[in-house]
């Protein structure tokens, strides 16, 4: 019985509505970044597979359902760009030399940083293209050798890490310029990140959604060319 309740593709939908919900509940209630809604569904939702000994396969029926929605979901992100246009348009150099900068920067920090810890290629292959999102990342991980399980759990350490830390880091540093916290959120941490940005303000919502559409560009071109 339970098997046939676990393998309806409900219950993948419904186990990561009710996982999120939980995590955006704490996150009102505690008001701290470390309560953030998608580590906390993460952290159930992985919780629950193991404690059940529930087959990934079976969730996926019902996750898979909601992962057809990320690219609707993503496509959205044009929508507060284009309200943003002039502001964009007037910043159009410094988006492109900061993806440019924090593009390469992240590359040679995870290149130099697998080297000097003598990790194997097929590692660095995997974790090079953490900062951009997963489809963009997973392309560059198959063509230059990588394992795509290893690349896609980057992507969302890097995607949630900047989540969290974005608000806590412009805070700490006194970041005050809007064009600022939106290049780098959207350069360093993709779609996820950029969700933050979103919630801090619609410019930096605006400038982040640009400057990951760059950074992931940039990432595939220098990726396959250099490394």
């Amino acid at each position: 019985m339970l098997s046939e309740v676990f393998a309806s593709p409900f219950f993948g939908i419904s186990i990561s509505i009710v996982a999120y919900a939980i995590g955006v509940f704490l996150n009102k209630k505690t008001k701290s970044a470390f309560f953030n809604p998608l580590l906390i569904s993460y952290v159930i939702i992985i919780s629950i597979l193991t404690l059940f000994k529930i087959p990934l396969s079976s969730y996926n029926e019902g996750g898979d359902i909601i992962n057809m929605f990320l690219s609707p979901a993503t496509a959205v992100l044009a929508i507060t760009i284009y309200r943003q246009k002039a502001l964009i348009k007037d910043n159009l150099l410094p988006i492109i030399i900061g993806t440019l900068v924090g593009s390469t920067s992240s590359l040679l920090i995870v290149y130099f940083s697998c080297k000097l810890l003598h990790l194997d290629e097929v590692i660095i292959s995997s974790l090079l293209p953490k900062s951009i999102t997963t489809p963009l990342a997973l392309s560059v991980s198959t063509a230059s050798g990588g394992i795509g399980a290893i690349t896609v759990l980057a992507v969302i350490v890097t995607g949630v890490s900047g989540n969290i830390l974005a608000p806590l880091l412009i805070k700490l540093f006194h970041f005050n310029s809007e064009i600022f916290q939106g290049i780098a959120i959207g350069t360093s941490s993709h779609a996820v990140g950029t969700s933050k940005a979103i919630e801090l303000g619609e410019k930096q919502g605006a400038l982040s959604s640009v400057a990951l559409t760059f950074s992931g560009i940039i990432t595939v071109v220098l990726a396959l060319i250099f490394f």
